[in-house]
């Protein structure tokens, strides 16, 4: 028999979602796999992957999978919170850990399966910041389901901390700084869903970085 696996990525318009439907072609012979967009969609199964999901999935939900699990680009406990990637990129980061751990109804509170640390070049755009961290998401799904009946989900243990959910004002510019002391904000904001913009003689504009 066929695995039962579903995604739930609340955002249709997310970059993640390109990587999520080849995962889910490569691996239509071995298993029913489906994304969906709300939890009222779930049906139940073997798998219920949680990738940039932006709904609460309480218990009554993730009891009907056998296992619930979230991806998570931090080092947990460390990191728990909204687009961990971005604030750790802009804290100084040249590197992100992925985590792997089960669902719970604290967020980000579940045991831990796996962890993957990948770098982040100091010259990475957005678009390059998102092929590493969502390679290795899906790499992470392969892993967890080739590994499941081997785990042994360990404790989070130590301090922790929490980030906020970002919105359309963390990615103002400021006219009177330097770009090199903004090019992290520059390299990191989704130029399609919340650019980089600034604000001057009245006028918003907005501005997008490639590499020459």
């Amino acid at each position: 028999m066929k695995r039962q696996i579903s995604i739930l990525c609340t955002d249709p318009q997310h970059p993640v979602n390109a990587w999520l439907e080849r995962w889910v072609d490569q691996h239509r012979d071995g298993a029913d796999t489906a994304i969906h967009r709300d939890y009222r969609q779930l049906t139940g199964g073997d798998f219920l992957f949680l990738v940039s999901c932006h709904q609460i999935i309480k218990k009554p939900v993730r009891d009907l999978f056998r296992r619930t699990l979230v991806l998570h680009a931090s080092a947990l406990p460390m990191g728990r919170g909204m687009s961990p990637h971005v604030w750790q990129i802009l804290e100084g980061r040249r590197d992100i850990t992925l985590t792997l751990l089960n669902a719970e109804d604290g967020l980000d509170s579940g045991d831990i399966w796996n962890q993957i640390t990948f770098p982040v070049a100091p010259t990475a755009l957005y678009d390059e910041i998102h092929t590493a961290l969502f390679d290795a998401e899906v790499a992470m799904m392969s892993w967890a389901i080739e590994n499941c009946d081997r785990v042994q989900p360990c404790k989070q243990s130590g301090p922790s901390s929490f980030y906020r959910k970002r919105t359309p004002d963390d990615s103002r510019i400021d006219p009177d700084k330097t770009i090199t002391d903004q090019f992290d904000l520059l390299r990191v904001v989704d130029p399609a869903r919340y650019p980089a913009y600034f604000e001057l003689h009245g006028q918003k504009y907005i501005i997008q970085i490639t590499k020459a």
